[in-house]
């Protein structure tokens, strides 16, 4: 079997089958990196593309100085870097908007792509599932993309990837420094934007049963169209986001009152999936013609043993990476 110094000095030689075999062990965590940089699966793609383009022009100017993964983890920075000066930063819809009114019209959705996006977990090396996931929190990833790029790399990298500092201004052509001083600005703003427990260990605190109870009761409330029910299931401050909707509910009864006026309209199928390392399902809805059809995907936030809030993602662009039938038999 080649080694990655076989396969890099192959490489070197224009042997293209060698640079896709030295880089293959890296693109699930390079990708997973360009979209904690990002906040979109499809711009982290874009990303990974433009630096595995840029890797493989760059490989005369690789001198061994530095592990094959951390050169190519500047290459991705730096190409995520240019892409955050071109496109606007990703939030969600409570970022930009108040609370709406459940009684009141839908505006429309907002287009371009402004809004923060969930990560499926289906290329994930299963034996580094448990700790990427906690990585690509929802609430995690929208908290990264208040901070300037440079803050965000600097976070991410260091807190996130364990890199040590000099690696970090090697990356990004700066200072020791200048790494520690961004980084601890960038744990200022996180801290005022993140919220104090994780989900994972949210999950961890409610136990594998619980989790399973809460998950089939979810299910069956919302296939049900079950309201109460599903008030049950909510904490009181809960809220609904459906971007690219800019419209969003505050608070249990609004939640409510805007499911019972809109939503269970038709009638749903839920599939469970896992998303951003949260629990998810992929929403079916019956269309007149009696087939289910995959309307959003419901991402999940947990308090404690109740539900802070529901995100239903329904840009469809979306759900070709978590490879969901278009319906259901």
């Amino acid at each position: 079997m080649d080694t990655e110094a076989d396969l890099l000095e192959a490489a070197r030689r224009a042997d293209r089958g060698a640079f896709d075999r030295l880089v293959r062990p890296y693109q699930s965590e390079l990708r997973a990196h360009c979209y904690r940089m990002l906040g979109a699966l499809h711009d982290a793609e874009d990303a990974l593309q433009e630096a595995l383009l840029g890797a493989w022009r760059g490989l005369a100017g690789f001198e061994g100085r530095s592990s094959v993964r951390a050169w190519l983890y500047r290459i991705a920075t730096n190409a995520c870097l240019r892409l955050i000066k071109q496109r606007p930063k990703r939030l969600l819809p409570r970022d930009f908007h108040p609370a709406a009114n459940p009684g009141d019209p839908l505006a429309d959705p907002i287009d371009g792509e402004v809004f923060v996006e969930p990560y499926p977990e289906e290329d994930w090396d299963p034996q580094r599932r448990f700790e990427l996931r906690e990585s690509v929190e929802l609430a995690f990833i929208a908290a990264l993309q208040h901070l300037p790029g440079t803050q965000r790399a600097v976070l991410i990298l260091r807190e996130v990837l364990a890199f040590s500092a000099a690696e970090v201004a090697d990356a990004l052509g700066t200072s020791v420094a200048s790494v520690n001083s961004a980084l601890q600005r960038a744990r200022k703003t996180l801290d005022e934007h993140a919220p104090s427990q994780s989900q994972q260990a949210t999950l961890r605190a409610l136990g594998e049963e619980a989790e399973r109870a809460l998950v089939a009761d979810f299910v069956a409330a919302w296939e049900r169209a079950d309201v109460p029910a599903l008030l049950d299931l909510l904490a009181e401050d809960a809220r609904f986001t459906m971007p690219p909707l800019p419209a969003w509910f505050d608070g249990r009864d609004d939640v409510a009152r805007f499911l019972a006026g809109n939503v269970f309209a038709t009638p749903w199928r839920l599939v469970p999936v896992r998303a951003a390392g949260q629990l998810a399902f992929a929403c079916y809805q019956r269309h007149p013609d009696g087939v289910f059809r995959i309307g959003c995907v419901n991402v999940l936030t947990l308090r404690g043993k109740r539900i802070a809030e529901i995100i239903g993602f329904l840009d469809p662009k979306m759900y070709a990476g978590f490879g969901l039938p278009e319906t259901l038999p």
